[in-house]
């Protein structure tokens, strides 16, 4: 134990006489290397897998979304004798509030 008080206050000194920091300001090129060492990297199976799986289920989404849009554009797109067959919500409150 008295090795590591020792040792102890050798690294508290050494710290009090340590010169101020420059402002924190990281290092020229930093954000290059850490860019660069991200896209250097390989993913793991499983990331791989679930990338491939997630871009095939957007395009399933994407074309059941279409789908179902046109299908509904197709059962409410009528003739004009539908549109008079209409029932305003806001005249009917009006009316209902008189």
């Amino acid at each position: 134990m008295k090795d590591f008080d020792y040792r102890w206050q050798r690294l508290v000194t050494a710290a009090r006489n340590a010169p101020a920091a420059d402002g924190g300001a990281a290092p020229y090129g930093f954000a290059t290397r850490i860019a660069a060492q991200a896209m250097n990297e390989t993913p793991s199976l499983m990331v791989a897998v679930f990338g491939r799986f997630s871009v095939r289920a957007l395009y399933l989404a994407c074309l059941l979304t279409l789908v179902s849009v046109a299908a509904n554009y197709l059962a409410f797109a009528g003739s004009a004798d539908d549109e008079q067959n209409l029932i305003d919500p806001v005249s009917e409150v009006f009316t209902n509030a008189s």
